[in-house]
């Protein structure tokens, strides 16, 4: 069959969104897996089902997301910006931009627009951990590393370092399929620039390294935040460009969406 497609990214980590009703009835982790393939497939860290929502849901939209795996995730920040984006482009929302997650009901507003290039500040939530995982240690292969652990909508777990010179992205790996986190986790990599600026490196679960992360970069504030490093407002820099939030009782994050293309994917 043929799935059509949009491609958008978000700070350089992308999407592949498609209209729920135009995708397969069966087997989606599979079309995840082939549609979001770099060198066979369209290429994606991830593939976006959106369902115009009714009205009475409150929502412009609700949207199902897939890894480039083939797994399900909770919530993308820089997914649901590249979402908004799609709906926006297209004429079926205004701002503020209401879409349903699997983390919730999030919020989008409109900060501006060129063409095919939008910067949305999206409502995130206000993050849980608990008192003792703010500073908890992990049996790793090197030995015991101290990481704080949370939710901002998906499970993040934050390691501070000085840079990144050591091998993240084994580390990052590891860390993702941890026997603690039976469910795998998101690993940030976060090193403090001053008390408004963190530098930042993700591995994603289930996508592995990317480009930036919204909910990695969140989780990465508020670990910050929590051992007192940063505070409101604070750029995070990631390798795909920066991101801005702000704490005012939740956090708000602040990002680029870009609609780069569209077309078919012809899926056996």
């Amino acid at each position: 069959m043929r799935i059509s497609f949009t491609k958008a990214h978000g700070a350089g980590n992308d999407f592949l969104l498609t209209w729920t009703s135009e995708a397969p009835r069966e087997g989606l982790d599979r079309a995840a897996r082939a549609i979001c393939g770099r060198h066979t497939g369209i290429g994606a860290d991830g593939w976006m089902l959106v369902s115009a929502a009714a009205e009475e849901r409150g929502c412009h939209a609700e949207i199902r997301l897939y890894n480039s795996d083939g797994s399900r995730a909770e919530i993308s920040g820089n997914g649901t910006r590249c979402a908004a984006a799609f709906l926006v482009e297209r004429n079926l929302a205004l701002t503020p931009v209401r879409i349903r997650t699997e983390a919730g009901l999030k919020e989008l507003r409109l900060i501006e627009r060129s063409g095919l290039r939008f910067s949305f500040e999206m409502d995130m939530g206000r993050p849980v951990s608990r008192p003792e995982e703010a500073r908890c240690l992990l049996d790793l292969g090197a030995g015991r590393r101290e990481v704080t652990l949370l939710n901002a909508g998906n499970p993040q777990c934050a390691v501070f370092v000085d840079d990144f010179t050591l091998d993240w992205r084994s580390l990052g790996a590891e860390i993702e399929s941890h026997p603690r986190f039976p469910s795998r986790t998101n690993v940030s990599f976060v090193r403090v620039e001053d008390e408004h600026t963190l530098d930042v490196r993700f591995w994603e679960r289930g996508a592995g390294e990317t480009m930036s992360s919204g909910t990695g970069s969140c989780g990465a504030v508020w670990a910050a935040m929590l051992r007192g490093l940063v505070r409101s407002p604070v750029r995070v820099l990631t390798p795909g460009g920066p991101m801005d939030a702000r704490w005012d009782e939740t956090l708000y994050l602040t990002g680029p969406a870009e609609i780069t293309g569209r077309g078919e994917y012809y899926f056996e």
